[in-house]
């Protein structure tokens, strides 16, 4: 069911603290399993908004929003739990069943409104999402500059 190899796409860590935005890479084995991604993302302590935004091999992306009481989860293609174990880790959290493999339709699954406390309201990231022809990397470039912190995740995206 999943691939064996490195997952290819990037992993990265948002914080706002104090009113100000720092994205900042999560090792690349947050890509691999949702566990290490919400690993990753514990280490960061934060009095703000704590979330990660994980692009996965040009495919799908994961939004992860740790709390003390589980995680929020967004998983921008519920079809790719076919073919991923991160994106099978999602739904597995999420208690979701995986679509059948003949259905090639996308919708998103999890918490729409995981960002609506900084500035993206769940409607508008149910479109972001939608947007089939674009990469994850451009979508969540949008959902970034909707956030306010685009700046500093194209900064980001340019070392890495």
């Amino acid at each position: 069911m999943s691939v064996k190899e490195p997952v290819a796409g990037f992993a990265v860590a948002v914080v706002r603290e104090d009113g100000k935005w720092r994205c900042s890479a999560l090792d690349a084995g947050a890509l691999s399993g949702l566990d290490a991604a919400i690993t990753e993302l514990a280490k960061l302590r934060s009095t703000g908004a704590v979330f990660g935004l994980l692009a996965v091999d040009d495919e799908f992306f994961v939004i992860v929003r740790p709390s003390p009481r589980g995680p929020s989860l967004l998983l921008s293609d519920a079809a790719a739990a076919l073919d991923y174990d991160i994106a099978a880790d999602v739904l597995d959290v999420l208690r979701v069943d995986p679509p059948d493999e003949e259905d090639d339709s996308i919708w998103p699954e999890g918490d729409l409104d995981i960002l609506a406390d900084v500035g993206l309201p769940g409607p508008e990231l149910e479109v972001i999402a939608g947007e089939v022809d674009l990469y994850p990397d451009e979508q969540l470039q949008m959902i970034a500059q909707r956030c306010g912190f685009g700046d500093e995740f194209t900064a980001l995206l340019d070392e890495i």
